[in-house]
Protein backbone atom coordinates (compact mmCIF):
# COMPACT_ATOMS: atom_id res chain seq x y z
CA UNK A 1 0.00 0.00 0.00
CA UNK A 2 1.11 3.29 -0.91
CA UNK A 3 2.39 4.97 2.62
CA UNK A 4 0.63 8.30 1.74
CA UNK A 5 -2.74 6.23 1.11
CA UNK A 6 -2.32 4.61 4.25
CA UNK A 7 -1.81 7.60 6.49
CA UNK A 8 -4.76 9.19 5.15
CA UNK A 9 -6.83 6.04 5.74
CA UNK A 10 -5.91 6.22 9.40
CA UNK A 11 -6.75 10.22 9.47
CA UNK A 12 -10.29 9.49 7.80
CA UNK A 13 -10.92 6.46 10.67
CA UNK A 14 -10.52 9.50 13.34
CA UNK A 15 -12.29 11.81 11.27
CA UNK A 16 -15.07 8.84 11.60
CA UNK A 17 -14.56 8.32 14.90
CA UNK A 18 -14.13 11.90 16.89
CA UNK A 19 -17.16 11.89 18.45
CA UNK A 20 -15.87 8.36 20.31
CA UNK A 21 -12.81 6.73 22.55
CA UNK A 22 -9.64 6.66 19.77
CA UNK A 23 -7.52 3.73 20.44
CA UNK A 24 -4.42 4.64 18.62
CA UNK A 25 -3.22 1.44 17.78
CA UNK A 26 -6.57 0.91 16.23
CA UNK A 27 -6.20 4.42 14.01
CA UNK A 28 -1.97 3.07 13.45
CA UNK A 29 -3.80 -0.43 11.87
CA UNK A 30 -5.55 1.73 9.52
CA UNK A 31 -1.93 2.33 7.88
CA UNK A 32 -0.96 -1.08 8.62
CA UNK A 33 1.84 0.49 10.31
CA UNK A 34 2.90 0.46 14.52
CA UNK A 35 1.39 2.75 17.02
CA UNK A 36 4.71 4.40 17.74
CA UNK A 37 5.58 4.62 14.19
CA UNK A 38 2.35 6.01 12.84
CA UNK A 39 2.67 8.51 15.42
CA UNK A 40 6.15 9.81 15.11
CA UNK A 41 5.91 10.04 11.02
CA UNK A 42 2.63 11.92 11.59
CA UNK A 43 4.75 14.19 14.04
CA UNK A 44 7.46 14.88 11.85
CA UNK A 45 5.33 15.22 8.36
CA UNK A 46 2.29 17.28 9.84
CA UNK A 47 4.35 19.38 13.35
CA UNK A 48 1.69 18.74 15.40
CA UNK A 49 0.92 15.49 17.50
CA UNK A 50 -1.93 13.11 16.76
CA UNK A 51 -3.31 14.16 20.05
CA UNK A 52 -3.05 17.71 19.19
CA UNK A 53 -5.06 17.28 16.12
CA UNK A 54 -7.61 15.30 17.11
CA UNK A 55 -8.17 17.69 20.05
CA UNK A 56 -8.41 20.80 17.37
CA UNK A 57 -10.89 19.23 15.64
CA UNK A 58 -13.04 17.99 18.20
CA UNK A 59 -13.03 21.94 19.81
CA UNK A 60 -13.33 23.37 16.24
CA UNK A 61 -16.54 21.06 15.58
CA UNK A 62 -17.99 21.93 19.36
CA UNK A 63 -16.93 25.74 18.33
CA UNK A 64 -19.66 24.98 14.97
CA UNK A 65 -22.36 23.09 16.66
CA UNK A 66 -22.59 26.20 20.17
CA UNK A 67 -22.42 28.96 17.54
CA UNK A 68 -25.01 27.83 15.59
CA UNK A 69 -27.40 28.11 19.15
CA UNK A 70 -29.03 24.60 18.77
CA UNK A 71 -26.67 22.86 21.19
CA UNK A 72 -26.32 22.89 25.21
CA UNK A 73 -22.94 23.15 26.48
CA UNK A 74 -23.21 19.91 28.62
CA UNK A 75 -24.50 18.23 25.96
CA UNK A 76 -21.09 19.39 22.95
CA UNK A 77 -19.16 18.32 26.16
CA UNK A 78 -20.04 14.93 26.61
CA UNK A 79 -20.25 14.24 22.44
CA UNK A 80 -16.80 15.09 22.34
CA UNK A 81 -15.36 13.47 24.93
CA UNK A 82 -15.10 15.59 28.06
CA UNK A 83 -16.35 14.48 31.71
CA UNK A 84 -17.26 17.69 32.71
CA UNK A 85 -18.65 21.36 31.54
CA UNK A 86 -15.57 22.73 33.86
CA UNK A 87 -12.76 20.58 31.79
CA UNK A 88 -14.43 21.11 28.52
CA UNK A 89 -14.09 24.85 29.41
CA UNK A 90 -11.09 25.56 29.96
CA UNK A 91 -10.26 23.44 26.80
CA UNK A 92 -12.45 25.03 24.68
CA UNK A 93 -11.13 28.93 26.01
CA UNK A 94 -7.56 28.01 25.37
CA UNK A 95 -8.49 27.47 22.29
CA UNK A 96 -11.11 29.71 20.97
CA UNK A 97 -10.27 32.65 23.04
CA UNK A 98 -14.24 32.84 24.78
CA UNK A 99 -15.95 30.72 26.67
CA UNK A 100 -18.54 28.28 25.47
CA UNK A 101 -21.34 30.25 26.38
CA UNK A 102 -20.03 32.87 24.59
CA UNK A 103 -20.09 31.33 21.15
CA UNK A 104 -22.99 32.21 19.56
CA UNK A 105 -22.34 35.82 20.16
CA UNK A 106 -18.53 35.56 19.41
CA UNK A 107 -18.82 33.23 16.12
CA UNK A 108 -17.24 35.38 14.08
CA UNK A 109 -14.18 35.18 16.31
CA UNK A 110 -13.99 31.45 17.13
CA UNK A 111 -11.61 30.01 15.40
CA UNK A 112 -11.39 26.96 13.15
CA UNK A 113 -9.25 23.76 12.54
CA UNK A 114 -9.67 22.26 9.14
CA UNK A 115 -9.64 18.69 8.55
CA UNK A 116 -6.27 17.12 7.65
CA UNK A 117 -5.81 15.57 3.57
CA UNK A 118 -2.37 14.35 2.55
CA UNK A 119 -1.70 15.47 -0.92
CA UNK A 120 0.64 13.72 -3.13
CA UNK A 121 3.30 16.09 -4.56
CA UNK A 122 6.11 15.49 -6.99
CA UNK A 123 9.06 15.26 -4.68
CA UNK A 124 12.74 13.42 -4.58
CA UNK A 125 14.83 13.57 -7.62
CA UNK A 126 17.51 15.21 -5.43
CA UNK A 127 20.69 13.50 -4.47
CA UNK A 128 20.72 12.32 -0.65
CA UNK A 129 23.87 10.64 1.23
CA UNK A 130 22.84 7.86 3.82
CA UNK A 131 23.89 4.79 5.25
CA UNK A 132 22.60 2.19 7.40
CA UNK A 133 24.34 1.43 10.33
CA UNK A 134 24.70 -1.19 13.36
CA UNK A 135 25.09 0.93 16.68
CA UNK A 136 26.38 -1.35 19.58
CA UNK A 137 24.94 -0.27 22.87
CA UNK A 138 26.22 3.40 24.14
CA UNK A 139 26.33 5.26 27.33
CA UNK A 140 26.16 8.97 27.10
CA UNK A 141 26.27 11.90 29.80
CA UNK A 142 24.44 14.48 29.81
CA UNK A 143 21.29 16.22 31.37
CA UNK A 144 17.48 16.69 30.21
CA UNK A 145 14.47 18.79 29.74
CA UNK A 146 10.69 18.27 29.25
CA UNK A 147 10.36 19.85 25.86
CA UNK A 148 6.78 20.15 24.86
CA UNK A 149 4.77 19.74 21.51
CA UNK A 150 6.98 17.97 18.76
CA UNK A 151 10.68 17.90 17.41
CA UNK A 152 9.48 20.70 14.78
CA UNK A 153 8.46 22.91 17.26
CA UNK A 154 11.89 22.93 19.13
CA UNK A 155 13.80 25.81 18.18
CA UNK A 156 12.78 28.51 20.66
CA UNK A 157 12.59 25.93 23.53
CA UNK A 158 16.38 24.38 22.22
CA UNK A 159 17.85 27.77 22.21
CA UNK A 160 16.30 28.88 26.08
CA UNK A 161 18.01 25.24 27.23
CA UNK A 162 21.23 25.54 26.08
CA UNK A 163 21.55 29.62 26.63
CA UNK A 164 20.38 28.60 30.13
CA UNK A 165 22.36 25.68 31.27
CA UNK A 166 25.71 26.92 30.09
CA UNK A 167 28.14 25.77 33.11
CA UNK A 168 26.55 22.42 32.45
CA UNK A 169 27.86 22.50 28.77
CA UNK A 170 31.36 23.95 30.16
CA UNK A 171 31.41 20.82 32.19
CA UNK A 172 30.78 18.68 29.67
CA UNK A 173 33.66 20.16 27.36
CA UNK A 174 35.86 19.77 29.97
CA UNK A 175 35.50 15.77 30.66
CA UNK A 176 34.99 15.07 26.81
CA UNK A 177 37.55 13.91 24.85
CA UNK A 178 36.42 15.75 21.64
CA UNK A 179 35.49 19.63 22.28
CA UNK A 180 34.34 19.53 19.00
CA UNK A 181 31.09 16.86 19.21
CA UNK A 182 28.26 17.16 20.83
CA UNK A 183 24.85 14.86 21.49
CA UNK A 184 21.17 15.76 21.63
CA UNK A 185 19.33 12.73 22.59
CA UNK A 186 15.55 12.64 21.77
CA UNK A 187 13.37 9.64 23.49
CA UNK A 188 10.15 9.24 25.38
CA UNK A 189 8.18 10.75 23.00
CA UNK A 190 4.44 10.93 23.75
CA UNK A 191 1.32 13.40 22.58
CA UNK A 192 2.60 15.88 25.03
CA UNK A 193 6.13 16.42 24.22
CA UNK A 194 9.42 14.31 25.09
CA UNK A 195 13.00 14.35 26.72
CA UNK A 196 15.72 16.25 25.48
CA UNK A 197 19.38 15.64 26.58
CA UNK A 198 22.48 17.59 25.89
CA UNK A 199 25.37 14.86 26.33
CA UNK A 200 28.73 14.35 25.55
CA UNK A 201 30.56 10.33 25.52
CA UNK A 202 33.46 10.33 28.55
CA UNK A 203 35.88 8.43 28.31
CA UNK A 204 34.61 4.64 30.84
CA UNK A 205 36.49 5.43 33.58
CA UNK A 206 35.25 9.59 34.02
CA UNK A 207 31.89 8.04 33.17
CA UNK A 208 32.32 5.37 35.84
CA UNK A 209 33.24 8.21 38.80
CA UNK A 210 31.35 11.14 38.53
CA UNK A 211 30.88 11.45 42.09
CA UNK A 212 34.89 11.75 42.10
CA UNK A 213 35.42 13.85 39.41
CA UNK A 214 33.11 16.27 39.73
CA UNK A 215 31.73 16.40 43.80
CA UNK A 216 28.34 17.62 44.36
CA UNK A 217 28.57 18.90 40.48
CA UNK A 218 27.70 15.17 39.70
CA UNK A 219 24.22 16.00 40.53
CA UNK A 220 23.81 17.76 37.52
CA UNK A 221 23.76 14.68 35.08
CA UNK A 222 22.96 11.43 34.69
CA UNK A 223 23.81 8.56 32.54
CA UNK A 224 22.06 8.13 29.26
CA UNK A 225 22.22 4.46 28.09
CA UNK A 226 20.83 4.00 24.77
CA UNK A 227 20.36 0.65 23.31
CA UNK A 228 21.93 -1.37 20.58
CA UNK A 229 20.24 -0.63 17.10
CA UNK A 230 19.76 0.25 13.64
CA UNK A 231 20.01 3.69 12.75
CA UNK A 232 19.81 5.15 9.14
CA UNK A 233 22.51 8.00 8.89
CA UNK A 234 22.41 10.97 6.89
CA UNK A 235 24.13 14.76 7.03
CA UNK A 236 23.40 18.54 7.01
CA UNK A 237 25.22 20.19 4.14
CA UNK A 238 28.13 22.32 5.56
CA UNK A 239 27.11 25.42 6.75
CA UNK A 240 27.87 28.10 9.46
CA UNK A 241 24.64 27.02 11.49
CA UNK A 242 23.21 23.97 10.44
CA UNK A 243 20.82 24.20 13.02
CA UNK A 244 18.85 26.19 10.14
CA UNK A 245 18.76 23.20 8.05
CA UNK A 246 18.20 20.24 10.06
CA UNK A 247 14.42 19.56 10.19
CA UNK A 248 14.09 19.53 6.74
CA UNK A 249 16.50 16.96 6.73
CA UNK A 250 14.89 15.14 8.96
CA UNK A 251 11.50 15.35 7.15
CA UNK A 252 13.16 14.54 3.74
CA UNK A 253 14.17 11.33 5.63
CA UNK A 254 10.75 10.55 6.94
CA UNK A 255 8.82 11.51 3.88
CA UNK A 256 11.01 10.37 0.68
CA UNK A 257 13.38 7.85 2.20
CA UNK A 258 11.52 5.55 4.57
CA UNK A 259 8.44 4.95 2.79
CA UNK A 260 10.91 3.06 -0.13
CA UNK A 261 13.10 1.69 2.45
CA UNK A 262 11.60 -1.45 3.50
CA UNK A 263 12.08 -0.21 7.35
CA UNK A 264 9.60 2.07 9.55
CA UNK A 265 10.94 4.18 12.60
CA UNK A 266 12.01 2.20 15.92
CA UNK A 267 10.77 2.58 19.29
CA UNK A 268 14.97 3.92 20.05
CA UNK A 269 16.02 7.30 21.25
CA UNK A 270 16.65 9.34 18.25
CA UNK A 271 20.10 10.85 18.62
CA UNK A 272 21.68 14.36 16.74
CA UNK A 273 25.97 14.62 16.41
CA UNK A 274 26.91 18.10 16.33
CA UNK A 275 30.38 18.95 14.51
CA UNK A 276 30.70 22.26 16.06
CA UNK A 277 34.17 23.76 15.05
CA UNK A 278 35.45 26.13 17.52
CA UNK A 279 37.86 28.64 16.00
CA UNK A 280 37.47 32.30 16.65
CA UNK A 281 37.68 34.78 13.36
CA UNK A 282 38.65 31.50 11.05
CA UNK A 283 34.94 31.58 8.70
CA UNK A 284 36.25 28.22 6.60
CA UNK A 285 36.43 26.46 9.83
CA UNK A 286 33.31 27.30 11.04
CA UNK A 287 31.37 27.31 7.52
CA UNK A 288 32.02 23.51 7.72
CA UNK A 289 30.08 22.54 10.87
CA UNK A 290 27.32 20.30 10.14
CA UNK A 291 24.54 17.83 12.52
CA UNK A 292 24.74 13.98 11.98
CA UNK A 293 21.27 12.97 12.17
CA UNK A 294 20.69 9.48 13.08
CA UNK A 295 17.44 8.36 12.85
CA UNK A 296 16.56 4.94 14.80
CA UNK A 297 14.97 1.98 12.16
CA UNK A 298 13.64 -1.57 12.25
CA UNK A 299 12.81 -3.46 9.16
CA UNK A 300 8.61 -3.87 8.16
CA UNK A 301 6.88 -6.32 9.30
Amino acid sequence: MNWITGMQRAIDYIEDHLTETLDYETVAAQSFSSSYHFQRVFHILCGFTVGEYIRNRRLSLAGMELASGEAKVLDVALKYGYESPDSFAKAFQKFHGVLPSQARSNRDHLKFFSRLVLKISLEGGSVMDYKVEKKPEMTFVGYKKRFSGTPAERMEQEADFYVSTRVNQYLLKGMSYDCDTGYNIMRGFDDEGYDFYIASVLDERMTDHLDEELGEDANRFEKVVVPAATYVVCETERTRYPTEVFEELRRKVVSEWIPSSGYELADTPEISVYHWFYKHGDAKVNDSRYIELWIPITKCK
